[in-house]
């Protein structure tokens, strides 16, 4: 598996995973290098993404790996290699969210995440099932009173 930064070559393929990011943050995603081709052997598997929340915490808004390469490891490796990197520029706590309804929240769990409130869009067009935050400490074993 390899992870590559996206560049503006890899447009078509980003959007053959991402069909949600406008045009905009995509060339904002590749100037901050803040987005991820992800392979295996020399195959584009799938996409992730992130921005800051607050300015302050790294947010992951995306992971997507196709059907064909899911429960793998592929995903675990993915995160685990963002993470490391959020690490190497300092950051100590990162955070994801996901639908209540949707499976990945297992996912998240099993990297360590935990669950940290959630939030309602019940505003038209905006509806959708619970959307629930999720924080990981990077610190391991660090007392979660200590953030500040």
């Amino acid at each position: 598996m390899m992870i590559k930064y996206v560049t503006k070559s890899d447009e078509a393929i980003w959007y053959s995973f991402d069909k949600w990011l406008p045009k905009s943050e995509f060339l904002l995603k590749v100037a901050e290098k803040r987005g991820y081709v992800i392979y295996s052997d020399d195959s584009q598997i799938g996409v992730m993404r992130y921005n800051m929340f607050c300015d302050a915490i790294p947010f992951l808004t995306l992971i997507y790996i196709d059907d064909a390469h899911q429960k793998k490891g592929f995903g675990t490796q993915a995160i685990l290699f963002w993470e490391n990197e959020m690490r190497s520029l300092g950051f100590n706590l990162v955070m994801t969210s996901t639908q209540v309804n949707e499976s990945a929240q297992h996912f998240y769990r099993k990297l360590g995440y935990k669950d940290k409130g959630s939030v309602v869009f019940d505003i038209p067009p905006f509806e959708q099932p619970l959307e629930m935050f999720m924080m990981k400490d990077l610190i391991q074993g660090r007392n979660s009173k200590q953030h500040k």
